[in-house]
């Protein structure tokens, strides 16, 4: 019997070239594509995500983009189910499943399974409702200050769900502790580039996403409310701002840019911690060459 495809995990910070680079490899492999991003589920949030468009996709299909409102709610959990399917989906047609994003958090669960933590609570929800984020995330720096140290201030999604946890069980998250065996056979990649580029790289991204219309893309999201997750991502709350008449145009895109940096630097603390992620520099070595490691690692696995 023909031994399973392992995953191939294609991660790194925001604007490394993740998205072009996978395209390449799964042509040169045999691979489809699994987003790991928690944003691109999202329907409608294609300029503020930096979304790839069916034309750029090249042929190679893609799961787990587009598949959601933007008022839906999408777990980790969701994630990892859907994810699962995808990838039996992907094997039985003999391809690679290559996991592509910067979502760490989604990442680890799929490569080594969710920690035994309660399902969401409408009750425990609706109650955490009526506090600010700024309240929520107070109360989570008292009841749980190394988890609250992980997230951003305003990430009110994860603050919810960390109180949520907390309610439920009397514990903090952080005292629930996530499997070490991996659930899967992976090659794990974290690409990334010299800082001064890579801020480059995010600027030019910010600039283009003005441009493309970002303004009138999170215009349009307000229809479903400001309390929706897609004003959680980057991009959109720091429009939000400006569209109601708060900050400058230019301050909105400073805030947008500043916010972008510090958002890639959490991806490169989060991933030092991760186990069996090879690390490349894309500004020192070529694309091409970076496939030809893959492969010969596949190869020395047994696996191409």
């Amino acid at each position: 019997m023909e031994k399973e495809k392992p995953l191939i995990v294609i991660t790194g910070p925001t604007a490394a070239g993740k998205t072009d680079f996978s395209i390449k490899l799964a042509k040169a492999i045999g691979g489809e594509i699994i987003s790991a991003d928690s944003m691109q589920v999202y329907r409608e949030l294609d300029i503020g995500t930096d979304k790839i468009s069916r034309d750029k996709m090249d042929g190679i299909p893609h799961y787990l983009i587009d598949v959601l409102r933007p008022d839906e709610y999408f777990s980790v959990a969701d994630f990892v189910r859907e994810a699962d399917k995808a990838i039996r989906e992907i094997r039985s047609r003999g391809k690679f499943p290559l996991i592509v994003g910067g979502t760490g958090f989604y990442i680890r669960a799929l490569l080594f399974g969710l920690s035994p933590v309660p399902s969401a609570d409408e009750k425990v929800r609706k109650k955490l409702s009526k506090f600010s984020t700024e309240e929520l995330y107070s109360r989570l720096k008292k009841i749980d200050p190394e988890y609250a140290l992980k997230i951003h201030s305003t990430d009110r999604k994860r603050i919810v769900r960390a109180l949520e946890v907390y309610e439920l069980t009397g514990k903090p998250l952080s005292s629930f502790k996530l499997p070490e065996k991996p659930r899967y056979d992976f090659y794990g990649y974290f690409l990334y580039r010299n800082r001064d580029e890579l801020y480059r790289r995010i600027n030019d991204r910010v600039d283009s996403q003005i441009e493309r219309g970002l303004i009138e893309e999170a215009k349009k999201l307000l229809s479903y409310g400001k309390d929706i997750t897609a004003f959680q991502a980057l991009g959109y709350k720091e429009m939000l701002p400006y569209i109601e008449g708060k900050v400058s145009l230019e301050e909105a895109v400073r805030n947008l840019k500043r916010r972008t940096r510090q958002f890639a630097k959490r991806q490169f603390t989060w991933f030092k911690k991760e186990k069996g992620f090879k690390w490349i520099n894309l500004s020192e070595v070529q694309e091409e060459e970076v496939i030809n490691i893959i492969k010969s690692d596949l190869n020395k696995g047994g696996a191409l």
